[in-house]
């Protein structure tokens, strides 16, 4: 298994539980929930037993629907999968648990008994049917897990000082030196090409090949069409997914459903927006009609980008339909040749990185009036009652109009101004110029 962060939360869930809640582990599929959940009953219990829903027989099936016996339940369970519980000492895990909504249903008298302690792992487990009949229960804590993020993958190729630099360098606003900045970006863009999902950087460090770690992005981008026929047979998320490339790529104001589902509006397709958003799959930016504290409140469901969850899935999304030898991509990236029109990728990957640090994603849209001329901020944060606007270019140039134009309309409530790109910190007046692989830290 590699390094994930997650695991400290894991930690800190079982000292502050002491098992009066379960905690659920929530992300899309492959992004490494099981394997970490397994390993933490590995490492921190007695012993641990892991009920597969994606392939438990029936037997075990059956045993929840009759709770009233909770001794002959764990007896039970002990015998079919051979393992002895020891109270307060051993973990439970329901793996896949959205493929059998009962078993999450028991969560409530499984820790109101209180011997053992429970882990669930799902993705689509807010998916409308995978919620319908079932009680959830409130003991159940919620964690989101996303893909590996840059520091769990300078880990998983044997990096553990970079990020140390990188956030000093950030705290005392230093530059690191452009023969630095150069290698930094190289190593950066490599990971944006492999991206985060676990399996990818496995089949990267084994092989050394992008074909091959490649052809382990599509078969998880399958994954993902199978999982959203299975939510909407009409095709209509998985229609909405492929195209986030094009979307991007229009450099417009909006996703523009209109032009992947023909005479659909954004207003009518919310409830497949929010179940795409549920996947975990994507990342959603929603146009902030007020750019200011409490955007949520002022957020404009109608009014959306949507991103890949994964950059790396993104990079071979946009040339899913054809050999691995036409995508382009992997050679200009990595050689720093990028055209233009792939700039969307630097976007992917900063909604990437600030989702993982728990940002909600939003962006801000203007008009002059006078010049008619179209601005836009990219993502804006919240940072103590203050907004932080941030522009990303998929370069080194240092303009920054829209950051200009936005600052003289909401200059009483901004803190901090970010330009990201692909050269080395520095100062321009009050904008703060960042090398994109700073984003973690903002």
């Amino acid at each position: 298994m590699f390094k994930r962060k997650i695991y400290d939360r894991l930690l800190q869930w079982k000292e502050e539980s002491q098992g009066r809640t379960a905690l659920m582990i929530e992300g899309a599929r492959r992004v490494g929930k099981s394997t970490v959940a397994e390993t933490f009953g590995k490492n921190e219990y007695d012993s641990y037993i892991l009920i597969d829903f994606s392939i438990a027989s029936q037997t075990v099936k059956d045993l929840f629907y009759d709770l009233s016996d909770l001794n002959f339940f764990f007896l039970q369970f002990q015998l079919l999968y051979r393992t002895d519980l020891i109270e307060r000492r051993s973990l439970i895990i329901f793996d896949e648990v959205q493929l059998f909504p009962m078993a999450r249903q028991a969560i409530k008298a499984l820790v109101k008994d209180g011997r053992y302690d429970y882990i669930e792992t799902g993705s689509l487990i807010s998916i409308r049917k995978n919620v319908k009949d079932i009680l959830i229960p409130s003991e159940e804590r919620k964690i989101s897990m996303y893909p590996m993020d840059y520091e769990e993958f300078l880990w998983a190729i044997g990096d553990e000082t970079t990020t140390k630099l990188l956030r000093n360098a950030f705290s005392n606003r230093k530059a690191v030196g452009e023969q630095m900045n150069r290698k930094l970006m190289r190593d950066f863009r490599l990971y944006m090409l492999i991206g985060g999902m676990p399996q990818a950087v496995d089949e990267y460090l084994r092989t050394n090949n992008f074909r091959l770690v490649d052809q382990v992005k599509r078969d998880i981008l399958n994954l993902y069409e199978d999982d959203f026929r299975k939510i909407d047979p009409t095709g209509r998320i998985s229609m909405l997914f492929d195209a986030i490339p094009a979307e991007l790529n229009k450099n417009a104001s909006r996703y523009q459903v209109s032009s992947v589902l023909g005479n659909e509006r954004a207003d009518s397709i919310l409830e497949l927006i929010a179940e795409l958003k549920d996947s975990k799959t994507v990342n959603v930016a929603y146009h902030a009609d007020d750019p200011n504290t409490g955007m949520s409140n002022h957020k404009n469901l109608g009014k959306f980008k949507l991103f890949l969850a994964d950059t790396g899935l993104f990079t071979t999304l946009v040339f899913k339909d054809k050999d691995f030898t036409e995508n382009s991509i992997y050679e200009k990236l990595l050689s720093d040749k990028l055209s233009v029109n792939l700039g969307y990728l630097y976007e992917n990957i900063v909604a990437q990185m600030l989702t993982a640090k728990g940002n909600e994603l939003f962006y801000y849209t203007f008009m002059n009036e006078k010049t008619r001329h179209n601005y836009e901020i990219d993502f804006i944060l919240t940072r103590n009652n203050k907004i932080c606007p941030i522009e990303v270019k998929s370069s080194g140039y240092k303009t920054h109009a829209s950051l200009d134009k936005f600052s003289e309309k909401y200059s009483g409530r901004i803190a901090e101004k970010y330009l990201v790109y692909t050269k080395d910190l520095q100062k321009d007046k009050d904008v703060l110029m960042l090398p994109v692989y700073m984003v973690p830290f903002l």
